[in-house]
């Protein structure tokens, strides 16, 4: 007797509530951006340890640092090295088990093996710079501005921790998607963003150039991690026009212009006198910029109507030459003319 054998079309795939098809079936694909943002991951796989630290151990070491550069550099190591894993935790945690498309969640494990790259980046950077681990790596319990974002995040993930939380309902449905924005369009959209442009203001300077390297693949691998975000929001939105109501995009857009004045308040808190022409009332327009850019991202209006103050990061974080870890040259990344730079 033969067994009869059901597949799954292209046509059946959702984005979230189908759990009746079988997510373990790849092909055929039907969110192609899904499985190229995999592919794209795949390409710029990279590791902390193959970046040489001496000239940061050396100079950190020195009396070249002022205590307010040092600042700016180990309350960001302080917020990343504990950011990373919220990301991660929320990615296995919350949105894995809720997202029902078998291309998406071929990328999602590709996202949480780059979360935990990115942590360990952070203990590489520790480790070498002989800093105390514990004081980097529990910040978010010291340190107010730090802890003012993280709680943000972990309210978000708490509330899909339930046993009894379902995507099925319209609430549900709803606070997927808050989630969804909470972790990619803030945490990985804008709260990341401000700490990349404090860190990569050394880099132009030759200064503690290993970190910056660390920071600019790390910041390559966040804007495709923000692509996809992006691309699964409003895909979500797309197949359930339902959920995007008025009541609900006010409240989306409450939740941003929050998460902004939490920026703000971390940027004040690592520039208390500014360094490298840094100033925290530049912070205030650069977060406004890059938050009005994922609010129109979303099909949400823009809050802030400011100016990048920084047009220096346009080519500091342009990465489509970097050095080449194996030959010691510069070469093009692949897909490096596929990432699009805010």
């Amino acid at each position: 007797m033969t067994a009869t054998i059901t597949s799954t079309s292209a046509s059946e795939k959702r984005l979230i509530n189908c759990a009746a098809v079988d997510v373990n079936q790849l092909m055929p694909l039907k969110y192609d951006w899904a499985w190229e943002h995999y592919l794209n991951g795949c390409a710029n796989h990279w590791m902390p340890t193959e970046v040489p630290m001496a000239a940061d151990i050396a100079l950190w070491k020195s009396n070249q640092l002022t205590p307010d550069e040092r600042l700016v550099i180990m309350r960001n190591l302080g917020f990343f090295a504990t950011a990373e894993s919220l990301v991660a935790n929320n990615l296995t945690l919350a949105i894995f088990r809720h997202v029902t498309n078998a291309e998406c969640r071929q990328y999602l494990l590709r996202q949480a093996f780059e979360e935990a790259i990115h942590t360990h980046t952070f203990h590489y950077v520790v480790e070498s710079l002989g800093l105390d681990e514990t004081e980097v790596f529990t910040m978010y319990h010291s340190i107010p501005s730090i802890a003012a974002k993280d709680a943000m995040e972990m309210e978000l993930t708490e509330s899909l921790l339930d046993p009894t939380f379902t995507t099925e309902t319209h609430e549900g449905a709803q606070q997927f998607l808050e989630n969804l924005i909470g972790y990619y369009v803030i945490m990985e959209g804008i709260f990341f963003y401000a700490g990349f442009a404090m860190i990569l203001s050394f880099h132009p300077q030759n200064r503690m150039t290993g970190i910056g390297e660390q920071f600019q693949y790390i910041l390559r691998d966040e804007t495709i991690h923000l692509n996809f975000g992006i691309d699964l929001i409003n895909g979500i939105k797309a197949e359930n026009p339902e959920l995007w109501t008025p009541k609900f995009r006010d409240h989306l857009v409450e939740r941003i212009r929050h998460a902004v004045e939490l920026e703000i308040a971390y940027a004040e808190d690592c520039l208390p006198r500014g360094v490298l022409g840094l100033t925290s009332d530049l912070f205030r327009d650069y977060v406004g910029y890059i938050a009005d850019r994922r609010l129109e991202r979303i099909g949400l209006p823009r809050q802030y109507q400011t100016r990048n103050p920084f047009p220096w990061m346009s080519e500091t974080i342009d990465l489509r030459k970097e050095k080449n870890f194996f030959e010691s040259r510069v070469t093009d990344y692949r897909s490096g003319s596929t990432l699009t730079w805010d």
